[in-house]
């Protein structure tokens, strides 16, 4: 009995040595499972995390956990911080002031009415008919001056209504407009304070920087929520003989590629700093299509500022002096008629005694052929030329007289009164 006693007691012994063997229990299996799945979900342990159980003060690993999950959200805050550019800045300045302009114009026309039986032919009659049409511009005063050009809002406007990107609406009067420039000035019908754009140095401005041309493409958009296209400055200083059709004469233009369409003429042409340099006003196609093919122009801000001050003030633009001449541009007719020499100029017809011509040699019968360093093509052409100096400067002349070129300078300045 003492020997069976004795062998049950060292099995029993021997039990529990093999129980203390074993890896782990069931209960601490499951423990084991679940620390697995945080390992494979955190990368760190249970038992890493007992191991940093906080002391006073501390913060617990779920507030560590909390807290990596803002820095993620703040990276993303950060990520669409990014997003912004010196280019969406300059949208966001200048979009608020750049509108869209609906025109009705009074176009005059004839249509056949009947049949003279005197006469025995057929009559016609003046008839006026209503023309609506749309473009862009830009607001350049907290009282609602606003630039365009002439081609889309002219004298001939009956109406005029200017639509804000925020959707007000307000009818304008034309305060002045010159076809020579193709710039008009607007006045907006409102007692408020509009959002203005800032003028840049279009005389500074370098082939390559960036472009945007904001506008109204097409009329496409009724909250007239400007859209904007992104190019660079392709050229400056482009010029364009005068079309005898066309009593338009555009010269020093900005070229770019970003995208002008019908529509955006008159709206801004704005730099990376979300100044206005120009006024987008014609494409040129090549005559491959009606649609822009890169090749987009704009009026430089420079020459834009000087013209709106004279139609602000008078509503038309006058040179600061008087040259004291009179000209006419050259002909077929006038070569044969005269015995001239065929070559483009303007003739000079008549010179007056106190102005700055006749000081500066000119005389009856000379063809003027350039202006300052630039041909001249045409009488229109001479006019945007003069408006290129004012009075006090000395403006350089290239004549012909007897098949012989001359150059001259004249002083320019006011008529001298009789």
């Amino acid at each position: 009995m003492m020997k069976f006693s004795v062998y049950f007691v060292a099995i029993l012994l021997l039990s529990q040595l093999c129980i203390g063997c074993n890896d782990v229990s069931p209960q601490e299996d499951q423990t084991v499972d679940k620390n697995q799945k945080v390992t494979r979900a955190t990368g760190r342990n249970l038992s890493s995390l007992a191991a940093q159980a906080p002391t006073q003060g501390q913060s617990t690993a779920l507030e560590q956990e909390t807290s990596s999950s803002d820095e993620e959200g703040g990276a993303s805050t950060q990520i669409n911080n990014s997003r912004k550019t010196a280019i969406t800045e300059a949208v966001e300045n200048v979009s608020p002031a750049v509108v869209s302009i609906t025109v009705t114009e009074v176009v005059q026309g004839r249509r056949r009415v009947g049949f003279d039986q005197f006469y025995n032919r057929f009559f016609s009659a003046p008839m006026e008919r209503e023309v609506s049409s749309m473009g862009s511009g830009f607001i350049i005063s907290e009282d609602g001056l606003v630039v365009t050009n002439q081609h889309v809002a002219g004298e001939n406007a009956k109406k005029v209504v200017i639509s804000l990107s925020e959707g007000a609406e307000y009818e304008a009067q034309v305060l002045g407009s010159d076809e020579l420039a193709d710039l008009t000035l607007l006045k907006i019908d409102a007692d408020r304070t509009f959002p203005t754009v800032e003028f840049g140095n279009s005389d500074s401005v370098i082939v390559g920087e960036w472009s945007l041309a904001v506008g109204n493409p097409f009329g496409l958009f009724e909250t007239a929520e400007p859209s904007v296209t992104v190019g660079v400055v392709s050229a400056i200083n482009r010029d364009f003989r005068p079309n005898p059709n066309e009593p338009r004469v555009y010269v020093d233009m900005i070229q770019t590629d970003a995208a002008i369409n019908r529509g955006n003429s008159g709206g801004p042409l704005v730099d990376s700093e979300g100044k206005v340099i120009g006024v987008n006003t014609f494409i040129f196609t090549g005559g491959t299509s009606h649609g822009f093919v890169g090749l987009g122009f704009a009026i430089p801000s420079n020459r834009v500022q000087k013209i709106i001050r004279q139609l602000a003030s008078s509503g038309e633009v006058e040179l600061s002096f008087d040259p004291g001449l009179e000209t006419r541009e050259m002909t077929y007719q006038m070569v044969a008629q005269y015995d001239l020499p065929a070559i483009p100029g303007l003739l000079v017809q008549s010179v007056n005694r106190d102005g700055p011509a006749y000081e500066a040699g000119i005389l009856p019968g000379d063809i003027i052929l350039k202006i300052g360093n630039e041909r001249v093509q045409s009488q229109m052409h001479a006019r945007a030329l003069l408006r290129e100096f004012e009075e006090g400067d000395s403006m350089r002349v290239e004549l012909l007289r007897k098949n012989e070129r001359y150059e001259t300078k004249m002083m320019l300045r006011k008529k001298v009164k009789e």
